[in-house]
């Protein structure tokens, strides 16, 4: 292998290894190829953008309820962040809460705070502790910096692609390893690292809309509708970028205990 081969892999390792930033909620170090400081102003423009090109509702008793549960998640998260060493976390982080017409099931938050829920899924929230448990869900991606995770994860798994294809000379054998590179990297390690922000996402909105003071245990709940409302239609988990609905039912079932444990060591004992 040529010199210039060797340098290149020594840079991709060398990037998964040290570009990396810490989780306050795992504790755990993340891969971290792009900071915040760039990913967030693309964030909020991509944000402004969509609602220019989308019928964003205001006003009613749903938009106002969105407002209403969003501000409440987000103070939960920085009380939660606060008492655990955390002051500070959030002051890059540019809270929006918008209820945009659209028949999707669907809400997400964007780095940096911006979220968007579709009125298709309030259907299926019900409640506003319904909602609480959408919204925290996707306020933990924002607050776990999962989307900085998964750009990070795709620059390694582009750069262990190129590599590959710069090592190989023979022909076949790269076309091979393309073709086992390109299945492997995605079932193996892209799928279940989607999966497992979705679960860790699961736990960190469960505890935040505790604190937040919405009752932990209608989010198994929430699931079950999910899961009624789907039929049965959802790829195996396995070839999923989210865990199984029962998957999910069992795990935020078994979590309701442990996330009002949390809320009391912030005095929250009664849930809405």
């Amino acid at each position: 292998m040529s010199n210039l081969k060797k340098t290149y892999l020594m840079i991709v390792v060398a990037l998964g290894i040290f570009a990396c930033a810490t989780n306050p909620f795992t504790g755990k170090k993340t891969m971290a190829l792009v900071s915040n400081d760039q990913l967030f102003p693309t964030s909020f423009a991509q944000y402004n953008q969509f609602l220019s090109e989308n019928k964003v509702i205001e006003g009613t008793s749903d938009a106002k309820m969105v407002t209403r549960v969003g501000q409440k998640i987000a103070v939960a998260a920085e009380r939660w962040l606060n008492a655990n060493g955390y002051v500070g976390y959030l002051n890059d982080y540019k809270w929006e809460y918008n209820l945009v017409d659209d028949d999707a099931i669907n809400a997400w938050c964007m780095p940096g705070g911006k979220i968007v829920v579709y009125t298709g899924i309030l259907p299926v929230t019900q409640t506003e502790t319904g909602l609480a448990v959408v919204m925290g869900h996707e306020v933990a991606h924002a607050l776990a910096n999962h989307g900085q995770q998964r750009m990070s994860a795709a620059y390694v798994q582009q750069g262990v692609a190129l590599a590959g294809n710069i090592a190989i000379q023979n022909e076949k054998d790269r076309n091979a390893f393309n073709q086992y590179y390109g299945v492997g990297s995605q079932v193996g390690v892209m799928l279940p690292f989607s999966r497992a922000h979705e679960t860790e996402a699961d736990k960190i909105g469960l505890y935040i809309m505790a604190v937040a003071g919405y009752n932990p245990d209608e989010a198994a709940e929430l699931w079950k509708r999910m899961s009624a409302g789907s039929e049965g239609q959802a790829p195996p988990e396995l070839l999923s970028t989210h865990p199984s609905n029962e998957s999910r039912i069992a795990n935020l079932t078994a979590l309701a205990p442990t996330a009002k444990q949390e809320a009391a060591k912030f005095g929250v004992t009664t849930f809405k």
